[in-house]
């Protein structure tokens, strides 16, 4: 049998503290993937991204955007000539006193 990676959730949190949206992934590079994703942020002007493990009070950090991309020449048939490609790089990890 595999180790298989454990799946946990991210909690987008905003600024002011208020929590919306879970994300899930492995790693919270992945999550943080799937919220850049649903953003509006562009390479020139990026978002932040900060989301919480839920049961921690690590606070991932991250600067998010996507562009519009061709697709790739071996894509299924069902999948558009241009996608939306979401890209993150990371700021750093916070430590919240209180959740």
């Amino acid at each position: 049998m595999k180790n298989m990676a454990k799946t946990r959730n991210y909690v987008l949190r905003e600024k002011n503290g208020k929590e919306t949206g879970v994300f899930t992934g492995n790693q919270p590079r992945q999550a943080a993937l799937k919220a850049a994703n649903r953003s509006k942020g562009t390479k020139s002007k990026p978002v932040e991204i900060r989301l919480r493990e839920r049961g921690t009070k690590k606070l991932h950090i991250y600067k998010g955007w996507r562009e519009v991309v061709t697709a790739p020449k071996n894509k299924p048939k069902w999948m558009p000539d241009k996608i939306n490609k979401p890209n993150v790089k990371k700021v750093g990890i916070d430590k919240l006193k209180k959740v």
